[in-house]
C-alpha cells in the first residue's frame, strides 16, 4: 500500500479579486521604481534612490505575495531569500549613491525631487485605496495592505527633503533622509535573509521527517 502522508496543507484557493489588486499594486511600484531610479539620476538625489529602494521592495512583496497563493513552503522561502538579498544589494547601492554625493558636495535639483516625490505619495495612496479591502483578511493579506499604506511615511520624508533642500540650498536633508532610507532597507532585507533561511531549513527537516515516517 503506497504511504499517504500529507508534508504540507493544502494552499487555500485564492480569491481573485485579491490576485487582481496584487497585480495593480505590483505594476504601480514597478513603474514608480523606474520613475525613481531615473529621476534621482536627473536631480543627483540620494533620498530618491533610497525611496526607488522601498518601491523595489514593495514590488517584490506584491510579486511574492502573487507565487505564495499556490506554492509550497520551500520556494516561498527560496523566492523571499532572493528578494531579500536583492534589496540587501540595493541598500548598499544607496549608500555608495549617497558617499558618492557628499564627495561632489553638489546639491540636488529640489523641485524634481520633490515633484516625484508627491508623484510617489499618489501612487502609493493608489495601491493602498485598492489593497484596502483586504486589510482585515489574512497575514499576507494584511501585510500588503500596510505595506502601501505605511510607504506614505517615506514618501513624506522625501518632500520634506526636497523643500529642505530648496529651503536651505544644502544637500544635507537629501542626505539624512536617504541614509535613514537606505537603513531601512539593509535592515528589512537582512531580516528577510534571516528568516527565508530559517524557513527553508524548516522545511527540509519536516520533509525528511515525513519520508522516514512514511518509510
Amino acid at each position: 500500500m503506497a504511504c499517504n502522508c500529507s508534508h504540507e496543507p493544502a494552499p487555500i484557493k485564492p480569491d481573485s479579486r485579491f490576485r487582481t489588486a496584487l497585480w495593480i499594486a505590483l505594476v504601480i511600484n514597478l513603474a514608480m521604481f523606474m520613475v525613481e531610479v531615473m529621476g534621482g539620476m536627473y536631480a543627483n538625489s540620494a533620498a530618491l534612490w533610497a525611496d526607488a529602494l522601498d518601491f523595489f521592495g514593495d514590488a517584490a512583496n506584491y510579486a511574492i505575495s502573487l507565487a505564495v497563493l499556490g506554492a509550497s513552503l520551500y520556494w516561498r522561502a527560496t523566492v523571499a531569500l532572493i528578494k531579500g538579498v536583492t534589496m540587501a544589494l540595493f541598500g548598499f547601492v544607496v549608500i555608495a549613491k549617497v558617499a558618492y554625493n557628499y564627495m561632489q558636495g553638489i546639491p540636488p535639483e529640489a523641485i524634481t525631487m520633490g515633484g516625484i516625490g508627491v508623484l510617489a505619495l499618489i501612487a502609493n495612496v493608489i495601491a493602498a485605496v485598492i489593497l484596502y479591502r483586504f486589510r482585515d483578511g489574512d497575514s499576507n493579506m494584511q501585510s500588503v495592505w500596510l505595506c502601501s499604506r505605511n510607504d506614505a511615511i517615506g514618501n513624506v520624508a522625501v518632500i520634506f527633503a526636497a523643500l529642505g533642500v530648496f529651503g536651505t540650498g544644502s544637500m544635507l536633508p537629501d542626505i539624512i533622509v536617504a541614509v535613514i532610507m537606505a537603513g531601512l532597507g539593509l535592515s528589512a532585507g537582512y531580516q528577510v535573509i534571516k528568516k527565508s533561511l530559517i524557513e527553508r531549513q524548516q522545511n527540509i527537516t519536516t520533509e525528511k521527517t515525513a519520508k522516514t515516517t512514511c518509510s
